[in-house]
């Protein structure tokens, strides 16, 4: 798999925020392992290729917009999306597990990242839930000073 940390940690703003998230990383990990998977299969369709890509594809994509909108309600919402793709994927290569186009030994280790993942997922869930439930909002003070620092905004005295 290619080094994406040096990619990851250049090019810093404030929308960018969720490539500092493990649940992200583990996304994109499951997702380049899917793919490579897929890559050297001739026994399955185009069709069914893509459609494990697109559910694969779906869980670090979603946790990026829902974090990028930079509201609770609207992150809690594209995590669940990105749960549901999760479920999605894996019905797909249990299928295929299913089918005799994956053997067990593959599908072990998808399973492992997989399971990891999941759990990240869903205690990343809880947490933005419990600031919605506690009312503590999304936290954007730094925005402010990223505007100071950077573009040279000056605060209002």
């Amino acid at each position: 798999m290619a080094d994406i940390e040096k990619y990851i940690n250049r090019h810093k703003n404030i929308n960018r925020g969720y490539r500092r998230l493990d649940v992200w990383k583990e996304a994109i990990e499951l997702f380049a392992l899917v793919k490579k998977k897929l890559n050297i299969m001739k026994s399955i369709s185009f069709k069914t290729k893509a459609q494990i890509e697109d559910s694969g594809l779906s869980v670090p994509s979603n946790i990026a917009e829902g974090y990028s909108r930079r509201h609770l309600k609207e992150t809690i919402q594209y995590n669940s999306v990105s749960l549901a793709s999760l479920s999605e994927n894996y019905t797909q290569i249990i299928a295929l597990l299913a089918s005799d186009d994956i053997n067990e030994k593959w599908f072990e280790i998808y399973d492992k990242a997989h399971y990891s993942l999941e759990n990240k997922l869903i205690k990343y869930q809880k947490s933005i839930l419990t600031k919605l439930i506690k009312k503590e909002g999304w936290n954007t003070d730094f925005k402010i000073s990223e505007m100071i620092e950077t573009y040279g905004i000056k605060k209002e005295e």
